[in-house]
């Protein structure tokens, strides 16, 4: 164990991670004072917010419903807009996500997409050494020297012979702790180590004019509040290290049900440092079984049948982009979890048309552009973004007073069409314990049943199967969904599923049972998880 003194005139941050040679590259004596002013400084604010979201799910548990704030109407009514576009960052039609292991962040840049969203969060297994070296990987390639040559004799290197998708970091949310690194015993937020260590490293792109600014994703912000420390974060950063107000820019991800009744609030927090709202759409789905878990009115069918086009999911999306182009900036649509088959031709026509289908809604709805998890999947995503404005680089002038959304709107649950099947609860088992098997075994993004599976998505299985038992959920065979019912399919899905060879599924299975069967829900897989990684 490493325990390095930060150069702080208060604090030391001990380094609890094994040392490898990047560790000293990335956390040099003047990253580390900068993690631990952060620290120092939004920790506190940092714990209360998610005091406040606990108090909050009380209040849910105890039959309250979210709505539109009394207190901010006025800034909902008011005309104002956020920061204007960067002016590198005006076209972001397609952006691919993915984790930031060297050679998807090779692939990613010369995908064709017009920006790479770096996936710190629900894409990365937080192993020390992915954290670690996916700093290293970033900087690399904002620098243009990436490149990577495998022990069969693989080369990857950047294409010179059209534009690299420009980068968006996704740190973690801030929910997550960073258990390598501690001060006085605490450690810190997992989110401030990667957003601290990737301006401390990166500001220089700003400071030389290759790039207008740093671009992020912020993730799971459940109220205005949130977005505030977020931008008093950005603004101590960017005077800390003499750049303009502005330099640091983010488009924050509305994926949670409460920040869907805020996103002028977080807009108006964030206006100097904006670049949008994003739809995420699986955790927004995660967030909705999560908040009302307990309410037996309110249980969503299968995973398969909760679709972009069902009522409270249409209008979530047609209030974003109405809520993003009245303020001036982007509105980006999310991701279909499709994966394209090169072997499987009827996979790849299947995958090929649900992906088209979604992103031909997408465009027409108004949003400014989306994302994919495969780069095949960038010709048709972009196709349809070309057909509904070719000739701009974005159609943020379109506004939509078409639409008109209320509180029942946004939690009109009851009309989803679908059932739940216990073929939907066989399939969350078994997605679930894939992922979380995987997930152990240091990949947080996988492949399944030609899904791409994250965090997210898996977040869907899992607190679908603590809904349905609780709730005493009736399958549409009329079996009741309980624990013996569970235990009985996870017994079955766990022995196929170890055929396949030396895993980590006793580790999944026991993390499951824990999520699944216990009298109260965990609020994230990954905080029970992240112990065993």
């Amino acid at each position: 164990m490493l325990k390095t003194n930060a150069n702080t005139k208060t604090s030391m941050l001990a380094i609890k991670g094994e040392s490898f040679p990047a560790v000293a590259e990335v956390l040099t004596a003047e990253a580390q004072e900068f993690l631990v002013v952060l620290h120092e400084k939004f920790n506190a604010r940092r714990l209360e917010l998610l005091a406040a979201r606990t108090e909050r799910q009380a209040d849910f548990d105890n039959g309250k419903l979210p709505d539109f704030l009394v207190e901010t109407k006025n800034v909902r009514d008011s005309l104002w807009q956020v920061a204007p576009v960067p002016e590198d960052l005006q076209d972001r039609r397609v952006e691919i996500t993915g984790p930031v292991d060297r050679k998807m962040v090779i692939n990613a840049l010369n995908s064709g997409a017009k920006c790479f969203m770096a996936d710190f969060e629900d894409a990365t297994s937080p192993t020390w050494k992915n954290i670690i070296e996916g700093q290293v990987n970033i900087r690399d390639a904002l620098e243009g020297t990436i490149s990577l040559h495998t022990d069969v004799g693989k080369s990857y290197e950047l294409r010179s012979d059209a534009p690299l998708a420009k980068i968006l970091v996704r740190p973690r949310g801030l929910h997550l702790s960073e258990k390598h690194l501690e001060v006085g015993g605490e450690r810190l937020s997992g989110a401030f180590v990667d957003f601290g260590l990737y301006v401390f490293h990166n500001r220089r792109i700003v400071e030389t004019g290759k790039q207008k600014g740093l671009y992020f994703y912020l993730p799971k912000l459940e109220s205005h509040l949130e977005a505030r420390l977020w931008d008093d974060i950005f603004t101590f950063s960017e005077e800390r290290f003499n750049m303009p107000i502005g330099a640091l820019r983010a488009t924050v991800l509305i994926e949670t049900i409460t920040a869907a009744f805020e996103m002028d609030e977080i807009l108006y927090e964030l206006r100097a440092h904006s670049i949008g709202l994003n739809a995420g759409r699986w955790d927004y789905i995660f967030s909705a079984i999560k908040k009302f878990r307990n309410r037996a009115d309110m249980v969503l069918p299968d995973r398969a049948d909760i679709k972009m086009s069902v009522p409270f999911m249409k209008s979530y999306s047609d209030l974003l982009v109405k809520t993003c182009h009245k303020r001036g900036t982007f509105a980006m649509g999310g991701m279909a979890a499709f994966i394209p088959s090169r072997k499987d031709p009827a996979v790849n026509e299947t995958a090929m048309e649900a992906v088209r289908g979604d992103k031909q809604r997408e465009a027409a709805a108004g949003f400014d552009g989306t994302w994919v998890a495969h780069p095949d999947l960038i010709p048709v995503a972009q196709a349809m973004m070309d057909a509904a404005f070719p000739d701009k680089p974005n159609q943020i002038e379109r506004q939509r007073d078409d639409v008109q959304v209320s509180a029942d709107d946004l939690l009109s649950f009851r009309e989803t069409p679908g059932h739940v099947t216990l073929a939907g609860v066989r399939l969350n088992i078994n997605v679930a314990l894939q992922y979380v098997n995987w997930w152990l075994k240091g990949l947080g993004a996988v492949a399944i049943h030609n899904l791409m599976e994250d965090a997210a998505t898996a977040e869907i299985s899992r607190a679908q199967l603590w809904q349905w038992i609780k709730t005493k959920a009736a399958a549409d065979d009329g079996t009741i969904v309980s624990a013996e019912l569970y235990q009985a399919y996870r017994d079955e899905e766990l022995a196929n599923l170890k055929q396949d060879g030396a895993d980590r599924y006793d580790d999944a299975a026991a993390i499951l049972d824990a999520l699944v069967l216990s009298d109260e829900f965990e609020e994230f897989l990954t905080l029970p998880a992240y112990e065993k990684l």
